[in-house]
């Protein structure tokens, strides 16, 4: 399932025999995604019954009654991430099937005698492979990962794996990024880290590379001889809803720029890899985030706007402003809209701006790429009212519509000469079979067959800490925040980003 993997690699049909802790098993990443996405994987015959789920947390429940919460929350919350079985969102004999291969171990994430009950599952189950997924608060990352190492349980018996999969955030800023690679890295080997970004695993973010690598048409102009610049944009139209207390530390450039926007980034922006191995391919990715400038303060603070989305009324719908959501200070300066200007010193991109936006609230959900080729050198439209032809747009859609298009200019049919843009491009869905899913089910079956293409290295998750980090400090240094109203594209300072540039935002949606 993982990125243009060749028959010769010998991948797995069927994930290996493994036992699968869910440490944090009672959150929601477990219940809204994780358990679906397996499910999924199954439906898709991936995972054998030598799979083994066993949910780890606190709170007391039983196997059974654990089993039972998850199927229930499935099927009431979650049912349009997984195939329908009929008329049911559960085909009951598949779920039955994997609900058997559910357990559960009670225990404290800083207990040692939890490690010890983690042992002895894996005992029971007789797989001999263990993969421990840390769906637990950032705060216990260190934590866990000493007493995996300390009790024993990262060490691979003669054939077998131990490997542990760690969400974000990865770290808040540059140093601790780097104190927890190196906690990792003390008790475990590299290969056996697999740092998560969920957005690796949709189909439009892996085609990003198949369709730049695989077609002989694009590699002639990528690069700064014929692309202007690059925009990459991550708009939802949903506040910090019940996460205030998390957004309150975080904010739209920790929470979306060093992990998901970066990783596109790196996709558009990489050198072709000698090949499509996980360490020929995570390498050129570092090496691209570590060839981004790295900004002065000054440099940072113009280059960068921090936007708050304020109350506003959306049709008949009244929405408060972040300040008023729960769990928010009332004076709060945390930003939910980022738009930065980045540039990367290589060879190929030198000179070619990255514009990068994310934000709540904003008009429409929309995740894209938009690059901006350079003008015809000259167009032969003398004596007519065309004074200034629209630039070309290579748009690539990672969601909601997946897919991708090409914008060029035609004529308009009539006496006149009037030119209008045209689109020519697919959508996925008119290609191909789009199953529900959640986007964990490619990175899950990778982590299982032991492929770390899509998974971040240590370098990679370091560089792009160490490309924010000027905006960071800058930002500690001078809290202003710009207001824009909920259902706006983010504050006025970011279209004046590109406007000073002669350039201005792509419309989104």
């Amino acid at each position: 399932m993982g990125l243009l993997h060749s028959k010769s690699k010998q991948k797995p049909e069927v994930a290996p025999p493994t036992t699968l802790f869910l440490l944090g098993a009672h959150g929601d990443l477990v219940k809204r995604l994780l358990m679906p996405a397996l499910y999924n994987l199954s439906r898709d015959g991936l995972l054998g019954s030598g799979i083994h789920i066993v949910g780890v947390d606190h709170n007391a429940i039983s196997d059974i009654d654990f089993a039972k919460k998850l199927e229930d929350f499935i099927r009431q919350e979650a049912s349009g991430k997984v195939a329908e079985g009929g008329a049911e969102p559960l085909d009951p004999e598949l779920w039955r099937q994997l609900a058997s291969r559910i357990s559960y171990v009670q225990g404290d994430f800083l207990d040692d005698s939890t490690y010890s009950d983690m042992a002895e599952k894996i005992k029971d189950t007789n797989t001999g492979n263990a993969v421990f997924y840390l769906a637990t608060a950032p705060r216990f990352f260190s934590e866990v990962a000493k007493r995996l190492g300390s009790s024993g349980l990262l060490e691979e018996p003669d054939g077998y794996f131990r490997r542990v999969v760690i969400e974000k955030p990865f770290g808040s800023d540059l140093r601790s990024a780097e104190s927890l690679n190196a906690c990792l890295l003390k008790v475990m080997t590299e290969k056996q880290i697999y740092r998560i970004d969920h957005y690796l695993g949709k189909e439009t973010v892996q085609n990003i590379l198949v369709s730049r690598f695989s077609n002989g048409l694009f590699e002639a102009f990528w690069n700064n001889h014929y692309i202007d610049h690059v925009q990459i944009t991550a708009a939802e139209t949903v506040g910090v809803e019940t996460r205030g207390s998390f957004y309150e530390h975080t904010g739209a450039l920790r929470d979306m720029v060093p992990n998901h926007l970066f990783q596109l980034l790196a996709m558009i922006a990489m050198e072709p890899p000698a090949a499509f191995g996980a360490d020929a391919v995570r390498g050129e990715k570092a090496k691209v985030i570590g060839a981004i400038r790295p900004w002065s303060e000054e440099e940072a603070l113009a280059n960068s706007v921090r936007g708050q989305y304020t109350e506003s009324t959306i049709g008949d719908k009244s929405i408060a402003g972040y300040r008023e959501e729960p769990n928010v200070a009332a004076d709060s300066t945390t930003e939910t809209f980022v738009a930065l200007k980045v540039m990367i010193d290589n060879w190929r991109w030198v000179g070619v701006p990255f514009y990068l936006r994310t934000g709540k609230r904003m008009s429409v959900r929309d995740t894209e790429i938009a690059i901006c080729f350079k003008p015809a050198p000259y167009a032969q439209f003398r004596d007519t009212d065309i004074e200034r032809l629209k630039p070309n747009y290579l748009k690539i859609q990672i969601q909601p519509n997946e897919g991708m298009g090409f914008d060029l200019l035609a004529k308009r049919p009539g006496p006149t000469l009037e030119l209008e843009s045209i689109r020519l491009g697919f959508a996925y869905k008119d290609f191909f079979e789009m199953l529900p899913s959640t986007g964990y089910e490619t990175l899950i079956f990778d982590c299982l067959a032991g492929d770390q293409t899509l998974f971040q290295r240590a370098d990679n998750i370091e560089n792009g800490w160490r490309a924010v980090q000027p905006f960071l400090d800058a930002w500690s240094k001078n809290s202003n925040v710009e207001l824009y109203k909920a259902g706006e594209d983010g504050p006025s300072g970011a279209d004046d980003l590109l406007t000073r540039d002669g350039r201005e935002w792509h419309s989104i949606g």
